[in-house]
């Protein structure tokens, strides 16, 4: 089991300086991982960092730990801008970069700068951009023509550090099936346990992880390592690893029931181990 500390873009991390300095600090404390939220606008007025500046800051500051976007909605964004800007961190990081996607939950980021409402027609363009964002990484001449997606031959260079290409998480709503056939595709999935259909939120268990675990196993295409990164309590680490979780994350939300300045110094303290 591997530990990761995750936050927004937003907040108390929107200054890219604060964020580094933030990133150093966790390496030090042995955590595994950091993680970043992509939002553009969470809401008006909320202060708010590109994720990318974000993820370069830390990969200056840090030497260890892996460095995640979880998740980016790749429909939101162009795939070949978030090639470039994946492979710039998998550099600059010494291939230390996970890029974890998604389809995008609704609101203002979507609603106001008219992406599309469709989930399923979301989910149609998160398969297309995965699939010119991984073409584009070999470094080969490359050209796709798709229902949303149309791109001429190019070639990009450099090519990503980490080979055959960057690790990919795919975000999931469990119980949903189709999200955890396309993240078995891929390297890894960030389930969320959220029922479309009742509108219901579910607390993550052992129990769901290792659902999502068996599920996934009878969808892999590869014999390569899959990772699943959940976000639950840490101290059933043991029972999580056990129902196939590979990563835990951690983070604070003024939700979360107590201070930032209480959480920051327990997370000083490190992961379980």
């Amino acid at each position: 089991m591997r530990f990761c500390i995750d936050v927004p873009n937003f907040g108390r991390w929107a200054d890219p300086r604060t964020f580094a300095e933030f990133a150093a600090e966790v390496e030090a404390a042995g955590w595994d991982g950091l993680s970043v939220w992509d939002h553009i606008l969470p809401d008006d007025g909320v202060p708010t960092a590109d994720p990318w500046v974000l993820l370069a800051a830390a990969a200056a500051a840090t030497d260890r730990i892996v460095l995640m976007s979880m998740v980016t909605p790749l429909p939101r964004r162009h795939p070949w801008k978030v090639a470039r800007e994946s492979v710039s961190i998998d550099l600059l990081s010494g291939g230390r970069f996970v890029l974890g996607v998604g389809s995008g939950a609704l609101g203002p980021e979507l609603g106001r700068f008219h992406v599309t409402g469709d989930l399923r027609v979301r989910a149609d363009m998160l398969d297309e951009g995965l699939e010119v964002l991984t073409g584009l990484w070999t470094g080969e001449p490359y050209e796709f023509h798709g229902d949303h997606y149309d791109l001429e031959q190019v070639t990009f260079t450099p090519a990503p550090l980490q080979q055959p290409r960057i690790p990919v998480w795919v975000a999931a709503m469990w119980p949903s099936r189709r999200p955890v056939r396309r993240a078995a595709r891929w390297d890894g999935v960030v389930p969320i346990f959220y029922s479309v259909e009742d509108d219901v939120w579910s607390e993550p268990t052992p129990g769901l992880v290792r659902e999502i675990t068996e599920y996934a196993a009878l969808h892999r295409r590869s014999e390569g390592p899959f990772d699943l990164a959940v976000y639950g309590d840490l101290a059933e680490a043991d029972e999580y690893a056990a129902a196939g979780a590979t990563w835990m994350r951690h983070g604070w939300f003024p939700e979360i029931g107590f201070g930032f300045d209480e959480w920051k110094a327990a997370m000083l303290d490190g992961p379980p181990r």
